[in-house]
């Protein structure tokens, strides 16, 4: 299903897992992130490089990926298209235990406008966003935002109705200079 405008929504129902891909052939160094609020109120950050978060909960030293066996329990494949590489370019991301998770924001930025704090190529790219969950059912997302920004909020998986998580066209753009979470949380909120 293809969630093509900003506010679309799949109800994805009652699942345990899922992975999400985020593919471009643009010569940009994007890459997948993703912010997340339990449901006993602790939020976090999973990104290529480390894990924030405010429950002191899972293990924030050692993975650059994230751990699929410890809270929260979301892991990332790579990073790809470093230094700015065009082709077929992917990340993915596996979450295992959705229903330790309130919310999931899927997130990409460009890393090298990130750094610099400057506007992001997404609306002149061909990045795209899929998720893929426990049953088989594949959501695309294209980025819908015109914005300038150098971080796109790019879907949300909302897991907070008793009716069964959904997925969301979260499509919310913005600028930062380096990694700032509450940046970010507050884009998200």
């Amino acid at each position: 299903m293809e969630l093509a405008k900003k506010g679309q929504e799949a109800q994805l129902g009652s699942i345990k897992q899922f992975m999400v891909s985020l593919k471009w052939s643009t010569a940009a160094d994007f890459d997948l992130a993703a912010l997340y609020r339990a449901k006993d109120s602790s939020t976090g950050l999973i990104y290529f490089g480390g894990h924030q978060n405010t429950s002191g909960r899972g293990d924030t030293k050692s993975p650059q990926l994230g751990n699929l066996n410890d809270f929260p329990y979301i892991q990332l494949s790579g990073d790809e298209g470093v230094g700015d590489k065009g082709g077929d370019n992917e990340e993915t991301m596996r979450v295992m235990n959705i229903d330790q998770m309130e919310k999931i924001w899927v997130i990409c930025w460009d890393y090298t406008a990130v750094q610099n704090g400057s506007p992001a190529r997404f609306k002149d790219s061909d990045v795209q966003v899929s998720l893929m969950d426990d049953h088989g059912t594949s959501h695309n997302v294209k980025l819908d935002t015109g914005q300038l920004g150098n971080v796109c909020v790019v879907a949300c998986i909302d897991n907070a109705s008793a009716m069964g998580a959904k997925f969301v066209n979260f499509s919310a753009t913005t600028t930062l200079k380096g990694l700032e979470y509450n940046g970010l949380l507050r884009v998200c909120e």
